[in-house]
């Protein structure tokens, strides 16, 4: 990571051409587990998972990517955001690692990538962890189209970050003034525009994997969900666990949408011992 900013970490030459940046903790010779964050504006693999990593790079060796169109990594000219292309992103980021397989733990976004991956590229997928996670067909919620519809401004910040957190304590304007200050870097909310534009509903299924196709899925999978997320509702995890065979499922009350944030110590332990057990 950058002394002067945590949030760069190292970076990568991907097949296509384009570098990744990704942080990196842990050793080489533990299972690797990948984290992919959500997909809110200024998010980072940082912002995300800072309180995790932590917990897990004693285990495991850890790996947190800024996923393409978002954070730190590249934004080339005419990359098409959408299901093929980002597992296509993070096929040629595990090879670019040499990590030929992982266990994944996906926030949101995140959780659909992990998902599909699984669905897809099962291979390169071990044990994967979906928390407050899309991936799974719903109607679009009103939280869910102001955090992608987002224009910059403070306010719009702090509006969006109370919609994550059901405890508006850990809402502080540190995390605020972080997240927005991310959202206007040069080129990055024109690019933030381009990952899911009207119609939402639209780009919101094209992360979604068919119902029979997610029944097929073998991997042992935990779904974790805060009982009042308003910007993927519980009931898509529920779903989720009915689907798949080797599932388990965990839900927070009194927790929104930002687990990892609003239950830190409860969910490092529940993803530790999902992993190891």
């Amino acid at each position: 990571m950058s002394a002067q900013n945590p949030e760069m970490g190292k970076r990568v030459k991907l097949a296509d051409g384009y570098e990744a940046n990704y942080l990196e903790s842990g050793d080489r010779k533990n299972p690797t587990v990948i984290l992919l964050h959500g997909s809110g504006p200024g998010v980072t693999a940082y912002a995300n998972w800072r309180l995790l990593i932590p917990a897990l790079e004693n285990d495991f060796h850890v790996i947190a990517p800024d996923v393409i169109g978002f954070g730190y990594t590249d934004n080339p000219d005419g990359f098409e955001y959408n299901l093929e292309n980002w597992l296509r992103f993070m096929c040629q980021f595990m090879d670019a690692i040499d990590v030929k397989i992982a266990h994944f733990v996906g926030n949101s976004f995140g959780g659909a990538i992990s998902l599909a991956m699984a669905a897809r590229h099962g291979n390169r997928v071990d044990r994967f962890v979906m928390m407050g996670a899309a991936g799974i067909h719903f109607n679009i919620t009103d939280g869910l189209r102001e955090i992608w519809g987002y224009k910059p401004s403070v306010d719009a910040m702090r509006s969006l970050m109370s919609i994550f957190a059901y405890r508006q304590d850990l809402v502080s304007e540190d995390i605020i003034k972080s997240r927005y200050e991310a959202s206007i870097r040069p080129g990055y909310q024109e690019a933030y525009e381009k990952l899911f534009p009207e119609p939402m509903q639209e780009k919101l299924d094209g992360l979604g994997i068919p119902e029979d196709e997610i029944a097929q899925v073998q991997h042992k999978a935990l779904m974790v969900h805060g009982r009042e997320d308003v910007i993927v509702p519980m009931e898509n995890s529920i779903k989720a666990h009915r689907l798949m065979k080797n599932s388990q499922l965990h839900i927070f009350g009194e927790c929104g949408h930002w687990t990892q944030v609003e239950k830190p110590a409860e969910f490092s332990s529940l993803v530790k011992n999902f992993l190891i057990l």
